[in-house]
Order: C-alpha cells, then sequence, then structure tokens
C-alpha cells in the first residue's frame, strides 16, 4: 500500500513522504520512476552488516533497521523498515503496520502545513524513540512485580514459604519472555544509533538546524536507553538466577526429607529383622514382655535419629 503525505496516492510525485506498507512491485516501479531513486528489496534491508543499513549515493541517504511492530507477540519476527531520504523526499518501506508510522501520519494529515522529508525523518525517529521507551518502562513494570513475587515473604509466620513447580516455571518463563522482548528491543536501539548521527552528519547542509537539534536530542535518548535496557537485561539475568536458585532449592530440600527418611528407617528395620529370624537361642522369645521389648526398640531407634536431626538443624 503507498500513502502519500502531504496529498494522496495520485499526487505522489509532489509529496515530501511516501510510506510504502508491504509495496507490490508497481508501487515501487512507480516511485523509482517518479523520484530517480532505486529501493532496496526486503532482502537487502534484513543485512546486518553496518555499511548495508547506512549509506549514501549521490546525496541520497539508505538507513534500515529492525522494528518490531507488537512487543508481546513473540512468536513474530521484528520486520526491516527502510528509509531513503533526500532533501526533496523520504521514502520509507516497512512489511508490517507499526505505532510511530501510524501517529506521524495522523499528525501529518491534521495538520496541512507544509512538512519537508526532513521533518518527517525526525518525526518517525522521536515516535520510536518514546515507543522504546514505553516499552522498556512497561517490562520494567513486569519484572518489579515478579522480584516482588519471587522474593516475597510468608506473612503467615512459616520459616519457609513452599513455591509450587508450576509456580515456579511460571515465573521462569514469565522472565524468559521479558528477556527475549529486550533482545529485540536492543536491536532497534542499536539501528536507530546508527542512522541517527548518519543523517546528521556536518557536511550535509541540507539538514536543517533545528532538524539537528531534534536528532541530538533523540541521540542522548538513545544513550540513556540502552544504559537502561542494559540495567533491564542485568535485572532478568539476576532473576533467573533467582528461580533457579529457588528450584535448586527445592530440590535440595526434597533429597534431604528422603535422606532423613531413609536413615530414620534404618535402625527400626535393623531391630525388626534381628527379631524376625526366630532363632531358638534367642531369649527374649521366652520374655512376658518380649513382644513389647521389641516394640519400644523399634520405636526407640526411630525417634532417637529424628531428635538428633532436629537438634542439627536439618530439620
Amino acid at each position: 500500500m503507498l500513502t502519500a503525505y502531504p496529498g494522496s496516492a495520485q499526487a505522489a510525485s509532489k509529496a515530501s513522504w511516501i510510506d510504502l506498507l508491504d509495496p507490490t512491485q508497481e508501487e515501487r516501479a512507480g516511485v523509482e520512476r517518479d523520484y530517480g531513486l532505486e529501493l532496496p528489496s526486503r532482502e537487502e534491508l534484513s543485512e546486518v552488516e553496518s555499511s548495508s543499513r547506512i549509506s549514501e549515493e549521490n546525496g541520497v541517504l539508505f538507513l534500515s533497521l529492525p522494528l518490531i511492530s507488537h512487543v508481546h507477540a513473540l512468536d513474530e519476527a521484528p520486520s526491516p523498515i527502510g528509509f531513503v531520504l533526500s532533501k526533496d523526499v523520504l521514502v520509507t518501506i516497512r512489511y508490517t503496520p507499526l505505532r510511530a508510522f501510524d501517529t506521524v501520519a495522523a499528525k501529518f494529515s491534521k495538520n496541512d502545513a507544509h512538512r519537508s522529508s526532513v521533518d518527517a525523518f525526525t518525526a518517525l525517529v522521536d515516535e520510536m524513540v518514546d515507543l522504546s521507551a514505553d516499552v522498556l518502562e512497561g517490562i520494567a513494570a513486569e519484572l518489579d512485580a515478579v522480584s516482588r513475587s519471587v522474593f516475597l515473604k510468608s506473612r503467615t509466620g512459616r520459616r519457609h514459604l513452599t513455591r509450587s513447580n508450576d509456580a515456579l516455571r511460571r515465573t521462569l518463563i514469565e522472565v524468559g519472555n521479558a528477556g527475549e522482548r529486550l533482545s529485540r528491543i536492543r536491536g532497534s536501539l542499536l539501528g536507530l544509533q546508527r542512522i541517527v548521527p548518519f543523517v546528521s552528519e556536518p557536511e550535509r547542509n541540507w539538514i536543517p538546524k533545528s532538524a539537528r537539534s531534534r536528532l541530538k536530542t533523540a541521540q542522548g535518548d538513545l544513550l540513556s536507553l540502552t544504559d537502561y535496557e542494559t540495567h533491564l537485561s542485568d535485572k532478568v539475568q539476576f532473576l533467573l538466577d533467582a528461580v533457579l536458585g529457588f528450584i535448586n532449592t527445592k530440590q535440595n530440600d526434597i533429597f534431604t526429607v528422603l535422606t532423613i527418611v531413609s536413615v530414620v528407617g534404618i535402625p527400626p528395620t535393623l531391630v525388626a529383622s534381628i527379631y524376625g529370624m526366630n532363632f531358638k537361642n534367642m531369649p527374649e522369645l521366652d520374655w512376658a514382655w518380649g513382644y513389647q521389648f521389641g516394640l519400644a526398640l523399634i520405636a526407640l531407634s526411630t525417634i532417637l535419629p529424628i531428635l538428633w536431626f532436629k537438634w542439627r538443624g536439618w530439620l
């Protein structure tokens, strides 16, 4: 779909911003013919080399970066977007709806004032930076909630707070999803960090001073967001280690209980085995209280190990 701002698709040749959403071959060919540009393909926009993502040919800037459309849809891979920026026109190429583009398009549609190609580019950069900040704030709130649930202390006076396997598994999945979303956002931030200073280089005298100021502000915001994303990534790793630590602790508790049960069961089993042999020369067989003596010995051999484990603090 081709959308021109300002104006309509029929007046695309007079527009300062051409937005191509999953364009057809006819739409790409029409823009290339009207503006004398060679638009990159989706495969070229997906390349990861810096030289492929930022380049200049005959005063035209070719920029690309990966961007996520829905941060919660982990089954949807980041989609590449491309910018072809010149003094006269900005051509954006994308293959999925993006909130930042819709916001800027709505602003351009409401205001009939003339907007240059650089104005459109700086507006898109500002919206993408704001969107990244909002996403990071949302992930930070989720991680805070997970942190409180992981390190929640028992309010019932119990010494140990038992966590079920399902709860630990859900927490582990939540933290892992947050880490995956952070890695995708980091790719977008790094892409913006590459293209913003490249556009605002001093030798490009067709970039207005006001646009340079906005891009410089955006560059500072990107640096702070990258630091914040690093902080959140460290928190994700910390929470992953904490959850895995709780899982290991729970497994150790289970092994401790099994060990104590097996050790406690050995002495009474030994006593019962001895008196179960029924040899003729066993004097206890002729005792009037031999049966009660055997039961008492079994009970005592069970209680004494339990008291010893409790004294050592293993129970």
